[in-house]
């Protein structure tokens, strides 16, 4: 047993008789009301999954296991080679064992997916079996599908295994798929817009840096933003699409590369991982609109109120949960202003995004009607890739994709641990919830 997974066993197991013993003699407490209007609009504050990973505070933002993002980013392990952000190797120690990770912990990690990132050659066939056209997180999922092969979860389960067994096989499907997910996200990059020319990895490179290093881009400022990227989206708690979709299909004793390829599915979505898609292309519209160039604060006002006058949404901002800007969002504003907007070099794409900051929440806010005006993590994002030369963004979401899994794998092996059963919540019709309510149809 590796060093990681004897951590994570001697957390684990004891938590999850802890846990039966939690339900017995609490299982009937409630946690509070819940209204028709949360049954109908997506359970918006109904509390109904356990998430060991991470929290999202509405005020607060996302802590990782308590830990914030600046927190991360100052105290957490970096690169030895001059690294000034997170190893995201930590940041997946620190969710599967809950302590803060010395660089001894992110070097085995790092080493361990390492000799695990070997991806069988029939993958790669897979993928090139498909058009060209293919949307290349469809390209991704049907990849992550083509490794199900792999699955020792899957394999020990036809065979037979005890229930006490299944966090352990969850676990190496796990660290097995997040070591190859670097490796397939790239040579789909490499396939659809580099002439189908691949760069094999490069095995003195961390996790983050080598996807970098696949995709053609050594430049150590686009691997230390690679780092951020991967730590700041590696998870938002339980609730949200892709990690509700690991969760929930992992709850039927499906393998983590089906419980992850379906998550995947949920976050090509465009209310979640493809925002980031969205926002460049509303950017790019604006600016051909407005004759091109470094449009003023006040253009881009009158285009927000345009843009909300026809009925549509300004992309980047608001967010299900949180009433404050986002802490990626600022991580990512940090980023641009450390490492890119010094010595008077400046980048208009993401200099409009400052100025989008600006004018837009005040404007949002005077409507009435939206609940938080300020940006979230896709308000940014794709800027920083464009500057560094990532202009393919319908490709972003697959960059997201390979950090979400961070998280959701996490979550899919504490879920294993403690034992969650199938989740099964009920239903009813509207016809049924009226009769509840006493309200009488008039035919």
């Amino acid at each position: 047993m590796d060093t990681l997974k004897e951590k994570f066993a001697a957390k684990a197991l004891p938590m999850a008789a802890e846990v039966k013993a939690l339900i017995k003699e609490h299982g009937d407490k409630k946690l509070g009301e819940y209204t028709v209007a949360q049954v109908y609009q997506g359970m918006k504050g109904i509390i109904g999954l356990v998430t060991e990973t991470s929290k999202l505070d509405p005020e607060e933002g996302i802590r990782f296991r308590g830990y914030t993002i600046p927190e991360l980013r100052a105290q957490f392990p970096k690169s030895p080679n001059g690294g000034t952000e997170p190893l995201p190797e930590g940041v997946f120690y620190l969710m599967l064992t809950g302590e803060a990770p010395t660089m001894d912990d992110v070097t085995n990690i790092a080493n361990n997916w390492a000799r695990r990132s070997i991806v069988p050659k029939h993958v790669f066939d897979t993928i090139d079996a498909l058009p060209a056209s293919t949307h290349p997180m469809t390209m991704f999922s049907i990849g992550i599908m083509a490794m199900q092969t792999e699955s020792v979860f899957a394999a020990a389960y036809r065979k037979g295994m005890s229930k006490k067994e299944y966090w352990d096989y969850a676990y190496e499907d796990s660290m097995n798929l997040i070591a190859r997910l670097p490796r397939v996200a790239a040579y789909i990059y490499r396939k659809k817009y580099k002439n189908d020319e691949h760069i094999e990895p490069d095995p003195k490179l961390d996790w983050a840096a080598n996807l970098a290093h696949m995709m053609g881009y050594e430049d150590f400022n686009v691997k230390r933003l690679m780092r951020m990227y991967m730590t700041i989206h590696a998870d938002h708690e339980g609730g949200n699409v892709s990690a509700h979709t690991t969760h929930l299909v992992g709850s039927a004793l499906s393998d983590p590369y089906l419980s992850f390829a379906a998550s995947m599915n949920g976050l090509a979505g465009p209310l979640h991982g493809l925002a980031n898609q969205e926002v460049i292309l509303w950017i790019m519209h604006m600016r051909e609109q407005l004759g091109g160039g470094l449009p003023t604060e006040k253009q881009i006002a009158d285009f927000i109120k345009k843009t909300l006058e026809e009925g549509k949404v300004v992309p980047g901002y608001g967010h299900a949960v949180l009433r404050k800007t986002d802490p990626r969002f600022s991580a990512q504003q940090d980023f641009y202003h450390r490492y890119i907007a010094i010595d008077g070099k400046k980048d208009d794409l993401c200099e409009i995004v400052q100025s989008i900051y600006k004018v837009a929440p005040p404007i949002l806010e005077s409507t009435g009607k939206i609940k938080n005006p300020w940006p979230n993590v896709d308000a940014h994002s794709g800027a920083l890739l464009m500057h560094f030369g990532i202009t393919e963004f319908d490709f972003y979401t697959v960059l997201f994709g390979v950090s979400r899994a961070l998280g959701v794998l996490a979550s899919l092996v504490w879920d294993r641990a403690l034992g969650h059963p199938l989740e099964r919540p009920s239903s009813i019709t509207t016809e049924g919830l009226k009769k509840k309510l006493g309200i009488v149809t008039v035919k």
